[in-house]
């Protein structure tokens, strides 16, 4: 069976699996190239609106596989094969963290759009207790998501952050009890049954607006909202409230 799997468990929502139970998860080179494969081909398939980025029931990912990173010299880590193709899909990406997302693990999750964790769930950066400095974005990511002090404390002792101290800093938007990706999906299903041609344009803009000035933003907001009336969902979903109904989205 795969490491990754590629899951269609309900209209326009594709789950991404992380399948090696056996070692929690561990993220190897094989891992990280399936993941920006399925990313890749999802963003091409116009049947899927929304990814849910997910591991199993008891942990979501514990980082990178130390046997694999073992004995690799520098020319070796150069070489090293890593993957943001969850921070730049078109689509909207949900992460649905069971139990530990730690190193890599935790940088795959600062990659989604936001974060659905059960309360069992536990985020960690604890690559310096090995003498590592984190190689997926966290040390990026994580102080735009929780705050420069917030992130230095994590990154520089590895300490586990519990999810519902994660929900107070901001890195989950939900925590639940029981399974997250039930949740996940209940949301990712709500999505995906709205404009999808919108629903893109307010990821990009987001995405493009978090580093750039306050005005170049607002510039890209303007912009996307003025593009919005060359849509048949923008006129449909106003008449749709005028009218009273329920709208029909075409994607167009």
């Amino acid at each position: 069976m795969s490491v990754v799997l590629l899951e269609n468990p309900r209209p326009g929502v594709a789950v991404i699996r992380l399948n090696r139970p056996e070692v929690r998860n561990a993220l190897t080179t094989e891992v990280r190239r399936l993941i920006e494969k399925h990313v890749n081909e999802i963003a091409e398939d116009d049947a899927v609106k929304v990814i849910v980025l997910t591991g199993n029931d008891a942990v979501f990912a514990v980082g990178a596989d130390l046997r694999e990173q073992s004995g690799r010299d520098v020319v070796g880590a150069i070489n090293t094969f890593t993957t943001h193709a969850l921070w730049r899909s078109p689509k909207p990406v949900i992460a649905a963290v069971n139990g530990d997302a730690f190193g890599g693990g935790c940088e795959l999750v600062l990659q989604c759009d936001f974060v659905i964790a059960s309360d069992r769930a536990r985020f960690a950066q604890p690559e310096v207790n090995v003498g590592f400095v984190p190689g997926g974005g966290a040390t990026q990511r994580l102080p735009r998501v929780i705050g420069r002090q917030n992130a230095m404390y994590a990154l520089l002792t590895g300490t586990p952050i519990p999810a519902a101290d994660a929900l107070r800093m901001g890195l989950v938007a939900e925590v639940v009890e029981g399974d997250a990706l039930v949740r996940a999906l209940d949301i990712a299903e709500q999505i995906a049954s709205r404009p999808p041609i919108a629903v893109r344009q307010i990821k990009e803009i987001v995405r493009l607006g978090l580093d750039a000035p306050a005005d170049v933003g607002l510039a890209l907001e303007r912009r996307g909202w003025q593009l919005m009336f060359g849509t048949r969902d923008l006129h449909e979903g106003i008449n749709s409230i005028l009218e009273n109904r329920a709208p029909t989205v075409r994607g167009e």
